[in-house]
């Protein structure tokens, strides 16, 4: 009797087991968790804040090609393109919309296109606007600029300081060291808020005709006044074809996180040597001077 007893006691046990085993994982639960966390992370991007990444040099000297910055979505608004993706069309408006401030520094998506470009509010709606001989005139007035020197860019694979571009500037230092010499120009908006530009002599847009911002449109330059397609060229030149509509603005860029020089490989022991340092925590607001 002992026997049976311990042979059905085994028996019962094994079906408990089997039918615990034949519950298994439940996998819709696990991607439904999956897709709220995608989504979570999606709306955070689309509304909050997102990551950003410079590709090009238009914002030097303050940003380089390789850095990662922090862009806000929610200081001036929601409009078609804030959400991560550009699926929405064109819709005109924002809702809670506020104007940038002059000095800003935008991430804005030209008219037509998908692209983000990253940028600096020079002029607001109603202002007036031109370039003569790299001077910027807003309202009538030149925009007033201080020479700075130069400021040596450390050439790397994300840095070239390539002839084409910037004749005469590539230099070698006493160690070996290859830098890119700018000419640095600062320049003070009327609001009293101050950034540096780079202007390495002629281009084909330091002479811009004179013309007024429209309504709920805002004009945009890049710092790297010699290389940045902006508000000054077309949407065919690869520019923002003149002020760009508000709607177009998805946010404004808040601090660098991290920086690459473009040197890293599949290699993971190249990557921490691929960091720049001291650009961490960078702010990109603009220096308020005092008035």
């Amino acid at each position: 009797m002992a026997a049976d007893e311990l042979a059905l006691s085994d028996e019962q046990g094994f079906e408990e087991s089997a039918a615990e085993g034949g519950r298994g994982t439940d996998w819709w639960a696990e991607l439904r968790g999956i897709l709220w966390l995608v989504l979570a992370v999606l709306g955070f991007h689309s509304f909050v804040a997102k990551p950003f990444y410079i590709p090009s040099e238009s914002m030097m000297p303050g940003l380089l090609v390789g850095d990662r910055l922090v862009v806000t979505k929610f200081p001036y608004g929601y409009s078609f393109v804030t959400p991560t993706f550009h699926l929405l069309p064109p819709i005109r408006g924002r809702l809670f919309g506020r104007l940038p401030e002059r000095g800003d520094v935008v991430i804005v998506t030209p008219p037509g296109t998908r692209t983000d470009y990253i940028k600096r509010v020079i002029g607001l709606p109603g202002d007036t606007i031109a370039v003569r001989e790299g001077v910027v005139w807003l309202n009538g007035k030149p925009v007033p600029r201080r020479a700075m020197g130069t400021r040596d860019i450390p050439v790397d694979a994300n840095t070239r300081c390539d002839a084409d571009h910037y004749p005469g500037l590539l230099t070698t230092l006493p160690g070996g060291k290859q830098v890119c010499r700018l000419p640095i120009f600062r320049e003070t908006l009327p609001n009293g808020r101050s950034y540096d530009t780079v202007d390495k002599g002629w281009s084909p847009r330091d002479n811009y005709a004179e013309i007024r911002v429209p309504q709920d449109r805002v004009f945009l330059m890049g710092d790297n006044r010699d290389n940045s397609a902006d508000s000054r060229f077309s949407l065919a030149e690869n520019g923002l074809g003149g002020p760009v509509p508000w709607e177009n603005i998805g946010g404004r860029a808040e601090f660098i996180t991290f920086s690459l020089d473009g040197s890293a490989s599949a290699n993971p022991l190249s990557w921490p040597q691929s960091f720049r340092r001291g650009r961490a925590g960078t702010s990109l607001h603009p220096t308020q001077d005092p008035q």
